[in-house]
């Protein structure tokens, strides 16, 4: 472990967190009026098996059981005086369960549990004081960063991190909770909270937990999200709490957790975890749900080839782009592009996809696009295809690569196939991670991302391979990228579109768009980057199409206007009306901005794809 193991976790990449400790300490048996701390000195072992299921789970780190360790709470047990001992033995049964395991552990500090906000200066250093106390023994004991969790009230976390401030190189995590109105119970809207937390030197990351369950902490997110440039903490309930038969039970399941977990990754959090109720299952779904998608968008993730950062001069002169396919000569000479995204069968027979294909190339389309492994789906495979359409109908593709399922070697050696073979356009992708598809146990490999692949797609059309050995003579693949203008990471994805074009990426297909100034926006802040960019189009087939791409689809934002037009669609033949209305006017106004338009086939129906963009009439 590094001296600072917080910090580096972060700059790689997620950093999920334990569940509840109090909920799973009454499952033991602990009785509601036992002080939950007392127990790393009366019942260390059932601590310590807590702590080892949560590691088992896939936690980046434990939570000592200290949330009430502070002399005000513990004195009303008659513990006072055992604050150290209580602290300090907890961070020891928290070292002895991560013993041989790369796990850190997180010093636990709650409230002090006062009623209201503090009134009087003298109250407040009172706080500090305990909260001093408590700390002073976290940090003696050797914990890893400080986790203030499950605050009600600004002024007093802010004494909380004030008395933490003596340790400076112990990272510390600042969290709040926040009522079903998005603010604090002190009546703080949570942004301007946010706000403030982040400006305190010494905090590393801010964040919610607690009191709402995984769907108002979503909305949650997307309130802070804009309020900090620190990394995000997200730790939810699961669900609303509720009695049943004396019980207090936590309603919802740890895959229905793992769903928000994914949502909440997508909207900026990188500390995912959970509060009352979550259990280690709940931890184990949410790690499987997040870490795919980590590790497939995170260039910093271990064990990553970054092929980009190699200088491998060339051996041969780049081929021109207009020399290297039609599409190419289209896009070098500036005429407008039309495309249809046509996906490899589940089975071996491909005369439908080859009929939609030669109905396409009749209506004038200059490309079929093939997707590899669309949301990590097994099917015919894409080059297979791709080569099967060009052979017999004679219309160029435009053929997906992901990294997903293959190595350095095996994706190198599909760009030579595909060179050879005679396909010419492609398109580097990262890849959908399988958790998202109906084989989520599958192995994602991820050596490079869509950034280290064009790199090493762009050193073959230089003749050089990833080792940086000469070829016999270069490529000629024209070399596409994704672009993703909604992505809630913007600034990320900005980033990550500038790396692609350095790395030799000569045009750009977007994400669906249905939100034309978002897309003008992102183009705006990428100016400077001179490849053409040809917008995505889908057209609705129903208002719980439409939902589906809202809510389901990574990287896609659907306006609520648009829903709601949708959602007026009387009949089935009445909402592809309206999703071909809506396309209609995406494309009329892109079109003067952007190449060209590569329009999906919802569920195969090339005739729609067709009729949103005036080739035909349904």
């Amino acid at each position: 472990m590094s001296k600072n193991p917080l910090t580096d976790k972060l700059t790689r990449g997620i950093v999920i967190g334990d569940g509840a400790m109090g909920t799973q300490l009454y499952q033991h048996g602990a009785f509601l009026n036992t002080c939950f701390d007392e127990l790393n000195l009366t019942r260390p072992d059932w601590i310590e098996r807590i702590h080892s299921e949560y590691i088992e789970a896939g936690s980046d780190f434990i939570e000592t059981n200290t949330f009430g360790a502070n002399p005000v709470k513990l004195v009303r047990f008659g513990l006072a005086e055992k604050c150290v001992a209580i602290n300090t033995e907890a961070v020891r049964i928290a070292r002895r369960a991560a013993a041989n395991h790369e796990v850190m552990v997180a010093g636990a500090v709650g409230p002090l549990g006062l009623d209201n906000p503090l009134p009087t200066a003298e109250q407040a250093e009172q706080s500090r004081a305990a909260f001093a106390a408590q700390c002073e023994a976290l940090a003696a004991a050797g914990v890893d960063f400080f986790l203030f969790e499950t605050f009600t009230d600004v002024a007093e976390l802010l004494n909380a991190i004030e008395a933490a401030g003596r340790y400076p190189t112990i990272p510390i995590v600042a969290q709040l909770t926040c009522t079903e109105h998005f603010e604090t119970p002190f009546g703080t809207p949570i942004d301007q909270a946010i706000a403030q937390l982040s400006a305190c030197e010494g905090v590393t990351a801010v964040g919610l937990n607690c009191s709402i369950g995984p769907s108002d902490m979503l909305e949650a997110l997307k309130r802070i999200v804009g309020s900090t440039d620190k990394p995000i903490s997200i730790q939810p309930n699961a669900g609303l709490p509720r009695r049943v038969e004396g019980r207090t039970l936590y309603m919802c399941t740890p895959e229905y957790m793992a769903e928000y977990a994914k949502r909440f990754f997508e909207h900026g959090a990188r500390i995912i975890g959970g509060c009352c109720g979550t259990t280690p299952e709940h931890i184990r779904q949410i790690v499987k749900a997040v870490r795919p998608l980590d590790r497939a968008v995170s260039p910093k993730a271990p064990g990553k080839v970054v092929v980009r950062q190699a200088v491998i001069e060339p051996a041969f002169e780049p081929i021109p782009l207009a020399d290297k396919s039609r599409l190419g000569r289209k896009l070098a000479e500036h005429k407008p592009i039309t495309c249809i995204e046509l996906t490899p069968p589940r089975g071996v027979d491909l005369s439908r996809l080859l009929d939609n294909a030669r109905l396409c190339a009749e209506h004038g389309i200059d490309a079929i696009n093939i997707p590899d492994g669309p949301r990590a789906s097994a099917r015919l495979s894409p080059l297979v295809t791709a080569l099967k359409i060009e052979q017999t109908i004679g219309i160029e593709t435009i053929l997906h690569i992901c990294c997903r399922d293959k190595n350095l070697i095996g994706l190198q050696s599909d760009l030579l196939g595909i060179h050879a073979v005679g396909l010419r356009n492609v398109l580097l992708i990262t890849g959908d991670p399988p958790k998202l598809g109906e084989y989520p146990d599958a192995t994602g490999v991820f050596d490079l991302d869509s950034v280290a692949l064009t790199q090493a797609a762009f050193n073959l059309n230089t003749g050089r391979d990833i080792a940086g050995n000469a070829l016999p003579q270069p490529l000629a693949l024209t070399l596409g990228v994704g672009a993703n203008p909604v992505a809630s990471d913007l600034h990320r994805e900005i980033d990550r579109f500038r790396l692609k074009v350095q790395a030799g990426a000569e045009y750009a297909i977007t994400q669906p768009v249905f939100d034309t100034e978002m897309f003008f926006a992102f183009q705006a802040s990428v100016e400077d980057c001179a490849i053409p960019f040809i917008a995505g189009i889908w057209p609705f087939t129903s208002y719980k199409n439409a939902e589906f791409m809202a809510n389901e689809v990574p990287g896609v934002v659907v306006p609520e206007a648009l829903l709601q037009r949708m959602a007026k669609a009387k009949t089935a033949e009445d909402a592809k009306k309206i999703g071909i209305e809506i396309a209609h006017e995406m494309i009329a106004t892109l079109a003067p901005h952007v190449a060209g338009f590569a329009v999906s086939a919802p569920f195969g129906n090339v005739r729609l794809a067709l009729a949103a963009l005036g080739r035909l009439h349904l």
